[in-house]
């Protein structure tokens, strides 16, 4: 696979090549193609001996580089002699991927002449960058410094469609916890906890971007003496505040998210345990019914299996039906006079 890119708004064409020495073009050193203007050099899952020709060449400090050897995921924004330095996190967004959502870091060196960008995974940004700056080429002066607020620019629009369908996901959530039927309700804590899990990977994701941004808008006021180090300019300042801008929208609007989805579970869950009671207090009602039915119905066993018994008992050398009569009649007597005070009590 190829996994350097080599990209010049001067040049007509992106080369992409499979290693660091097949980048130069037929005929042309690499020192050459540098000096010519703006560069951006891209680098896929470099190696150590790759990150030592890259430190050497571009004089890159050791700390950087094993920032990037070690796949640091803190992020920053450092600044250094002869350039400044940026870790800054994106996610993994093949939706079908069992990594989606993981974070993933793009470090980018910005130099006075150039820009080297380093990850190891794949992602868009680097080419949808690259379409933007052909798409506005004739409009716009482009600077290592423009390249580094591209690729930001770019990582913060990639979580615009992702809130958005948090902020769909949450309202439907907040609209259906009331009023769905028990019945209905099966999916529902489920779909709370990964709404919620989502907006947790976000925020963790977001948190931080605002404060490298302003780091980095920072660091564009100091001006070095000597020139070795660029200062941003004013256009490319402005682009930055309208991405910490964004940033800043986008937290504080998974937060308010974040309460409406708390305040749903919380309903959600006050709705079960209401449910839950009603349910209960229907079985006590059941219980409490069967158990006045059998208040009534052990005095009537216990007077026919008195009679009922092989021993001698009153009336039974009567050839009539008056026992039997008075014994049936005293019964139902009985059991419309325990009915008839258990509804006088409520009982039943």
């Amino acid at each position: 696979p190829f996994r350097f890119t080599y990209f010049s708004p001067d040049e007509p064409a992106t080369i992409h090549a499979r290693s660091f020495s097949e980048i130069p073009m037929r005929g042309e050193k690499l020192s050459t193609m540098i000096k010519k203007g703006c560069f951006w050099i891209d680098i896929l899952d470099p190696t150590d001996e790759e990150m030592r020709a890259l430190s050497s060449i571009f004089r890159i400090h050791p700390l950087t580089a094993e920032d990037i050897s070690m796949e640091e995921q803190r992020e920053k924004c450092e600044v250094f002699k002869n350039y400044y330095f940026i870790c800054f996190r994106t996610f993994d967004q093949d939706q079908f991927s069992p990594t989606y959502l993981s974070p993933s870091a793009l470090y980018i060196v910005v130099l006075k002449e150039g820009v080297l960008t380093f990850h190891f995974r794949p992602m868009p940004h680097q080419h949808n960058v690259r379409k933007r700056i052909k798409q506005l080429k004739d409009y716009i002066n482009v600077t290592p410094d423009w390249i580094c607020y591209g690729l930001l620019d770019d990582i913060t629009d990639s979580f615009a469609p992702l809130i958005r369908a948090v902020e769909f996901e949450v309202d439907s959530i907040d609209e259906l916890v009331l009023i769905l039927k028990e019945s209905e309700q099966s999916d529902m804590l489920r779909r709370i906890g990964y709404c919620r899990k989502k907006m947790m990977s976000l925020l963790r994701l977001l948190v931080t971007k605002a404060d490298v941004v302003k780091t980095l808008i920072k660091r564009g006021e100091v001006k070095q003496i000597d020139g070795t180090r660029p200062a941003l300019s004013n256009e490319v300042a402005l682009y930055l505040g309208d991405v910490q801008d964004h940033i800043i929208t986008m937290l504080q609007s998974l937060n308010h998210y974040e309460k409406i989805s708390s305040r749903s579970h919380s309903n959600y869950l006050a709705q079960i345990s209401i449910e839950m009671t009603q349910t209960n207090n229907e079985i006590n009602d059941i219980l409490s019914k069967l158990t006045a039915l059998g208040s009534i119905l052990v005095p009537m066993n216990l007077v026919t299996g008195l009679w009922g018994m092989n021993v001698q008992v009153p009336g039974q050398f009567q050839v009539n039906l008056t026992w039997f009569t008075s014994i049936m009649l005293s019964i139902l007597i009985f059991c419309v006079g325990s009915t008839m005070l258990m509804r006088y009590y409520n009982i039943v």
